[in-house]
């Protein structure tokens, strides 16, 4: 039987800001990537939305970014690898940590916006993504775009 996986970006309010609604998209999706506070998303966010995406059976994944809550995660950053490999174990962590508490986990890593685009065509960062994914656990899918570095890293 054939599947659609129907999949969105969540949690991105923080402090006093609210974007979205993600109540009603997790009623709707069958997967979640949920930002992870570099970008967007704040502790208290993230916990609510794992909880509901959990209680709802909606597959959680970390959307990994630049440290760069100003600009939204949209500027490219030429980050040493080596530190952008540990900003993204910093945030399958932190994800990760929430969704355990929801009673499930994190499924897959998926690179947000300036990123997600740098994993195409900068094999340095795709790697440092790879990188810290295999590390934090072995079993996690890594999602980018299709010939992309960071799918061959």
């Amino acid at each position: 039987m054939a599947a659609i996986d129907l999949n969105c970006d969540l949690g991105e309010s923080f402090g006093a800001w609210t974007l979205g609604d993600d109540e009603a998209m997790l009623d709707i999706v069958t997967s979640a990537n949920i930002a992870c506070g570099f970008h967007a998303g704040d502790p208290s966010t993230m916990r609510r939305v794992c909880q509901a995406a959990a209680d709802r059976g909606v597959q959680i994944g970390a959307q990994v970014s630049y440290p760069d809550l100003a600009g939204f995660g949209r500027r490219f950053i030429d980050i040493d690898p080596g530190e952008l490999r540990d900003a993204v174990l910093y945030q399958l962590g932190a994800l990760d940590a929430f969704a355990q508490v929801a009673g499930t986990g994190i499924a897959y890593a998926k690179p947000h916006g300036a990123l997600y685009h740098a994993c195409i065509t900068h094999p340095a960062q795709a790697e440092a993504v790879a990188a810290a994914t295999l590390e934090y656990d072995p079993s996690l899918a890594v999602l980018g775009a299709p010939g992309s570095y960071l799918l061959v890293a």
